[in-house]
């Protein structure tokens, strides 16, 4: 099982990175694991809708160019199902089962992710209805994959 999660823009925070980096190396037990950056579009502050989809669409064209073309797709995003953990590792769970050897996970730039992107994707996944930046949401969403590892597998993790 290849588990990748592709982001949007270069993470430069040190305590992020190094969070990462712990979970990363935790998940080494269950499975191989990598973290794919692509450059976020530079743009202005203020952009109308139609810079803001030209935008997206830049970096949504950079993100397909790093999904297999056989791999399962979660796209995060707010206006989506909201799982608990121990669903989130059933799920995870129901893929390898049925031959999902790729799954990706996909987080948009701070203005979302483009139409040709939630296209391709095979499910979206909500964190709640809360924003996070999306340079936190990496640390977030690599924790809740380790636990869905330890819950598949029955293995102690705090509560």
């Amino acid at each position: 099982m290849d588990i990748t999660i592709i982001s949007v823009g270069k993470l430069k925070e040190k305590y992020l990175i190094e969070g990462i980096k712990e979970y990363a190396k935790r998940l080494g037990a269950y499975t191989k694991f990598k973290i794919v950056e692509v450059p976020d579009e530079k743009a202005p502050e203020e952009l109308s809708e139609a810079e803001m989809i030209q935008v997206k669409d830049k970096e949504g064209e950079r993100i397909l160019a790093k999904i297999p073309n056989q791999a399962y797709v979660f796209s995060l995003a707010i206006k989506s199902k909201e799982r608990s953990s121990e669903m989130f590792s059933k799920e995870i769970q129901q893929l390898m089962l049925h031959g999902n050897s790729s799954i990706v996970f996909v987080i948009g730039g701070s203005l979302g992710l483009s139409d040709a992107v939630m296209n391709r994707s095979d499910e979206t996944i909500s964190f709640g209805k809360m924003t996070y930046p999306h340079q936190l949401m990496r640390l977030i969403l690599i924790e809740q994959i380790y636990r869905a590892f330890r819950i598949m597998r029955n293995e102690p993790y705090h509560k």
